[in-house]
């Protein structure tokens, strides 16, 4: 009864009147799948999930929907499966379990579309128990921070063991082709609760995720997730997709969102919103170790230490490339990482550390990757071997960055 449930109540809810079990007048009625839910029925998307065994998520999830039978009780279901999500997808990234299906491990798309499964069927539930409008919207969230991995950051306890903090994005520009991966999820995949070691020890990577949407930024997920642990750990690097066969430190973030449509296809052209606006900085600076990172052999792609900026000059009313970075009093329109979430996360991430007063303490940037490319000819496939290599490779090269980086920190405070 609950798929008929589901499958008419996305088609047209009025048509399942006599079907559908009896609900509470005041409950909230589900609302229809998003513009990224909707892409999941395209055929690369099916694909992926079929092909590495993840096409069971969803249906699944949708049964232990049904178990549930009070809020307290889809709470509990909703946080055991998104916990359950990420567990699985790090540990296919990793090498442990079966090996079901033939896409390559080091796949981050089954993560992505697996989640949209469930945030699909969570959103058009249709409970047998009273759900207010908050109260689903309260599990959607519940079910975004446990799949992306935020709630499942642990360090070990002492000071034998160095922190590292990892941020990876969800695949996007999907309207430009969908069978696209990130290779910022698929290195928080490969990296999450690994140890790298160096020469004052060991050093235990965290990683999560985030998604591509204004929205969740402008809502403070950012913040809420790292929040908790910028104090605690030794270093910290936001990861994004960026330009083609290069890595780049970003130097310098700004303020500044240039409008570009997300996974939602909504753009925002505006200044970053924050708490506490009237002490916003216009820009924030990378503390990591970018010259040590550029000069060390981290892998195939050139790593560069990108300083470039746009800039309305203080008393100007034109956009400005400054190669060299900002010039005192100026305005942001792009930082070194440009104007989309990849600069908003840095930003964000890089304003919170000042803000808890770490900036001198507390080494973090924004690394951009290579972007991620098919191998020549493959317009259609949703994989190919130049692909996966490529995308084995720049995981391999920002493990080998953040090694630098951890090393190059612990020689500066010895």
């Amino acid at each position: 009864m609950r798929s008929l449930r589901v499958r008419f109540g996305v088609l047209g809810l009025a048509l399942l009147t006599g079907l559908a079990a009896p609900t509470t007048a005041t409950a909230a009625e589900p609302t229809t799948p998003t513009v990224e839910e909707r892409r999941l029925d395209g055929a690369a998307p099916q694909e992926i999930l079929r092909r590495s065994g993840f096409d069971a998520v969803a249906p699944d999830f949708a049964r232990a929907l049904d178990r549930a039978h009070s809020y307290a009780q889809a709470r509990r279901a909703v946080a055991r499966e998104g916990t359950e999500l990420w567990r699985r997808a790090v540990d296919r990234a990793q090498g442990r379990g079966p090996a079901v299906g033939d896409l390559s491990r080091d796949d981050d798309r089954p993560l992505y579309w697996a989640r949209l499964g469930m945030t699909r069927e969570l959103r058009t539930w249709l409970p047998d128990f009273e759900l207010s409008g908050e109260q689903r919207a309260g599990l959607l969230d519940e079910l975004e921070r446990t799949s992306r991995g935020q709630t499942a950051i642990r360090y070990p306890h002492g000071k034998s063991v160095k922190r590292i903090l990892v941020t990876g994005f969800d695949p996007f520009t999907l309207d430009r082709d969908i069978r696209i991966s990130n290779p910022s999820g698929a290195t928080a995949l490969a990296l999450d609760g690994t140890v790298i070691e160096t020469a004052d020890g060991p050093a235990r990577i965290e990683t999560a995720v985030f998604p591509v949407r204004w929205r969740d930024f402008t809502d403070g997920t950012v913040e809420r997730a790292l929040r908790p642990y910028l104090p605690k750990v030794d270093l910290f690097t936001t990861v994004s997709q960026g330009r083609v066969g290069r890595f780049d430190i970003e130097r310098t973030n700004g303020a500044w969102r240039g409008g570009f449509a997300d996974n939602e296809n909504i753009g925002r052209t505006e200044t970053v919103p924050v708490t506490d606006p009237a002490a916003q900085p216009q820009w924030t600076s990378t503390t990591l170790p970018y010259a040590e990172i550029v000069a060390a052999d981290t892998g195939r792609f050139p790593v560069y230490d990108n300083t470039s900026v746009t800039e309305i000059p203080a008393g100007g009313t034109a956009p400005v490339v400054r190669p060299e970075g900002p010039t005192p009093g100026s305005t942001a329109r792009a930082g070194g990482g440009g104007d989309y979430l990849s600069n908003e996360i840095a930003y964000r991430a890089t304003l919170l550390r000042d803000r808890l007063g770490l900036h001198e303490k507390l080494p973090g940037g924004h690394v951009h990757t290579p972007v991620l490319q098919f191998g020549a000819g493959n317009s259609t496939e949703i994989t190919d071997p130049d692909f996966v290599r490529n995308r084995v490779d720049i995981i391999d090269q920002v493990r080998s960055i953040v090694t630098v980086a951890i090393s190059a920190t612990e020689r500066t405070r010895g």
